[in-house]
């Protein structure tokens, strides 16, 4: 069956009455709490507008949790807590997850094929053993609030989305509505970049807080949405003020992307443009692998060389933007480059000692410290291993939950690439055919900045990442049923 929207249908004069009666009943509570002198009864309206979209219009939670994830705040950004939410999305994902469970419980499920589907399963797959390893983890306490997160993030994200996209009216207003937010955080970052100088790097690292944590995630969604608005300029049968609305928000988030100084971005999104060229000009499968492991062949056989020629390279981020790319390069100086390498050393060293099931989901950051190496350690290495995650998405992978773990990510990467390729080379449909490759080259700008950085645990990237995974499973469902 398919999750029916809204939840429970009352008829509309039951459900007028009963709104008007409600709003009364609080209206005059509210009155008398504010005559005896307490104000905060009026922050139970927030309560009653969620309970009343969750009974009658629970679609439009998640199209809320979708427009304020760029604005919402970090917990940990005022107050010291040992558990940190973003707030209000993943207070919103927690209620819109429960309600979801809840529903299938009663019986309401999803569609067979929607779930048989090879991205499903194999997202299942790492789900269930990121669970198992939870039970094994260094730190199941952590594991298991690590895990209850991915579940609010993939539970509304992907798998209430194959029901929202089904249809394509909904993809395009769930895209806008985390694109409109984001370029209220792109104006304010440029405003706060005003008072220090347009083009102050140190200031780059900060302007966009408290929305976003530091400018490489910033720049991460960026990139992912720039391929989608150059897709949508291409979009059949729009009017001329739309298109050029289009071209203003596409140069507006170059302009931020260029801003943020995030050379990880800067290289998965010109990565990603590469990949887009060649699916458009339908370059085969089989030899963009071919050429993908060609590239493998030759760093690993030319890797001293290469190592020796990077040493070579004395140039540390700058505020010029052409030094700032030269410096992408060398692991001699910059200690942003270093640092990024003593963490994948350590998370190697992790490995070698629990190469099966990984040291728990979510553990990295308490455990790294012991296995960074002297001569790795850099300026801003801690002792204590409080500086951060591992800085790749697949090395994360493998340390949370082990050689199955990274296995199960990577066949979600997999069957997601080769469903959107498939789509994209089957379907006639003009509007299909941008969508897919727009999406497709944003999840490839990630997958690339994954080797990097990893975001995944944040709402600012899963919300994305798995609500563009569910568009191009809905739209390689729907063509294979056409056919």
């Amino acid at each position: 069956m398919d999750f029916k929207i809204p939840n429970i249908s009352f008829p509309a004069k039951n459900t007028e009455s009963l709104f008007y009666l409600i709003s009364f009943l609080f209206i005059g509570l509210n009155s008398a709490f504010i005559y005896l002198g307490f104000y905060y009864f009026g922050l139970f309206s927030f309560v009653l507008a969620i309970a009343w979209f969750a009974l009658f219009a629970f679609d439009k939670i998640y199209y809320f949790i979708v427009f304020v994830t760029p604005l919402s705040v970090s917990l940990s950004y005022y107050i010291d807590l040992p558990f940190d939410l973003s707030l209000p999305s993943e207070g919103l994902m927690i209620i819109l997850t429960a309600i979801l469970i809840l529903k299938f419980i009663s019986g309401s499920g999803i569609k067979k094929e929607y779930i048989q589907h090879p991205v499903s399963i194999a997202i299942i797959l790492y789900l269930v053993w990121m669970s198992i390893t939870s039970i094994s983890s260094s730190m199941p306490f952590i594991s298991f609030k690590f895990l209850l997160a991915k579940l609010w993030f993939i539970i509304p994200m992907y798998f209430f989305s194959l029901a929202i996209f089904q249809k394509e009216k909904n993809i395009n207003t769930t895209i806008w509505l985390y694109i409109l937010p984001l370029l209220f955080v792109i104006f304010y970052a440029i405003n706060q970049h005003l008072g220090y100088g347009l083009f102050d790097k140190l200031a780059a690292h900060t302007v966009m807080t408290p929305f976003y944590k530091d400018h490489t995630s910033y720049g991460a969604i960026l990139s992912m949405y720039w391929p989608v608005l150059f897709g949508f300029l291409f979009w059949p049968n729009i009017s001329v003020i739309k298109k050029l609305f289009i071209f203003i928000v596409l140069l507006i988030f170059s302009l931020a992307l260029l801003l943020s100084y995030t050379r990880a971005a800067w290289i998965s999104l010109t990565a990603a443009i590469i990949f887009g060229l060649l699916v458009y000009l339908k370059v085969k499968i089989r030899y963009l692998i071919i050429i993908g492991l060609a590239i493998i062949s030759v760093l690993f056989v030319y890797r001293f060389e290469i190592s020796d020629r990077l040493s070579k390279n004395k140039q540390d981020s700058s505020a010029k933007i052409d030094d700032h790319i030269r410096s992408m390069s060398n692991i001699a100086t910059d200690a942003s480059n270093l640092e990024r390498i003593n963490r994948w050393n350590s998370a190697l060293k992790m490995f070698v000692e629990r190469p099966l099931a990984g040291w728990g989901p979510g553990t990295y950051v308490f455990q790294y410290a012991n296995f960074q190496m002297a001569r790795d350690k850099t300026i801003i290495s801690t002792n204590f291993g409080e500086g951060g995650n591992a800085h790749s998405e697949y090395l994360s992978a493998l340390i949370d939950s082990g050689i199955p773990g990274l296995i199960s990510f990577l066949l979600i990467i997999v069957f997601v690439i080769r469903s959107a390729l498939n789509s994209y080379n089957q379907t006639g449909n003009t509007r299909l055919k941008i969508l897919v490759w727009s999406v497709l080259v944003g999840l490839v700008s990630y997958l690339v900045h994954g080797f990097l950085n990893n975001f995944l645990d944040t709402d600012k990237a899963s919300v994305t990442f798995w609500a563009f995974i569910a568009i191009i499973v809905v739209i390689d469902i729907k063509l294979r049923k056409a056919n």
